[in-house]
C-alpha cells in the first residue's frame, strides 16, 4: 500500500480533467488527464510515451487558449501515470541602481 505524501488537500475528479504538458521552450506537447490536483501539485496520466522528455521543468497547460498555466518539474512516474510538483514564481528583484525618474518640461 503506497503512503500518501503530499501535504496539502487534494481534489480528484471523477472523469479527470483534461490538459497538456509542454516543454518549456515548446518543442514538445503531450496530451494528459488530470486525476487530481492540490496547492502543491497533480497526479496526471500521459497520452503517449514520456521518455526522452525534458521534465526536468515544463507547463501543465490547462486551457485551450494557453493562458491558464502552471510551471512544474517531475517527482514521480509510474508507467502512464507522473506526479508533479508546482513551481512558485521567484520574486524578481529590481537592479540596483536603475531608478524611474519623471523628467518635467517647461513650455
Amino acid at each position: 500500500m503506497a503512503t500518501e505524501r503530499r501535504k496539502g488537500d487534494r481534489v480528484t475528479f471523477e472523469r479527470g480533467f483534461a490538459a497538456h504538458l509542454m516543454g518549456i521552450d515548446g518543442t514538445w506537447r503531450r496530451a494528459c488527464i488530470m486525476e487530481d490536483v492540490s496547492e502543491t501539485g497533480s497526479k496526471l496520466t500521459v497520452e503517449g510515451s514520456v521518455e526522452g522528455l525534458n521534465l526536468k521543468e515544463f507547463f501543465l497547460v490547462l486551457s485551450s487558449t494557453g493562458l491558464a498555466y502552471r510551471r512544474c518539474e517531475l517527482a514521480w512516474v509510474n508507467g502512464e501515470q507522473i506526479g508533479v510538483r508546482f513551481l512558485k514564481l521567484t520574486e524578481r528583484r529590481k537592479k540596483p541602481g536603475r531608478r524611474s525618474t519623471i523628467h518635467t518640461v517647461e513650455v
